[in-house]
């Protein structure tokens, strides 16, 4: 057995540890081509990553520009604890206020040393001023190096 097929998550696995983080590095193109890299916080909406950033943003003009994404949500320290996820594929907006509203919900509910009416109050203020996104993968790779000492 290659040692990737060895360390690579099943659905399940991949599932699981998309639904137990918070944080996701997100690529997105620039105008010149490069790569614009930035660490976002997201929820999972039907097992998809779903995220809202400021309308005038970098990313949210090089989305719609093009919808290509590149997703990383890692964790680990040690080579032997590395653990990732990475999802490629494309952004479908979400400009209405109930739709950017229920994406700021989920991005909020992993916020858990906040109280709920603070966070309600600041998703309803926050979502007038965002676009939401829903990532629909089109290639994922994982990786679980821990299952090298199993």
């Amino acid at each position: 057995m290659k040692q990737r097929d060895q360390i690579t998550m099943s659905g399940d696995e991949v599932a699981a540890f998309l639904a137990d983080a918070r944080k996701v590095q997100l690529a997105t193109i620039n105008p010149d081509g490069a790569p614009h890299l930035v660490t976002m916080f997201y929820g999972l909406s039907a097992g998809r990553i779903a995220f809202w950033t400021y309308r005038t943003s970098q990313k949210a003009r090089n989305l719609a520009r093009d919808p290509r994404v590149t997703c990383l949500v890692e964790a680990g320290e040690e080579y032997f604890d590395l653990r990732g996820v990475q999802i490629a594929g494309t952004v479908t907006p979400i400009f209405d206020l109930a739709g950017v509203t229920e994406v700021g919900k989920l991005i909020a509910a992993g916020m858990r040393d906040v109280p709920a009416e603070a966070l309600d109050a600041y998703v309803a203020h926050a979502a007038t001023k965002r676009t939401g996104y829903l990532v629909t993968p089109a290639k994922v790779a994982s990786w679980d190096h821990r299952k090298l000492l199993s």
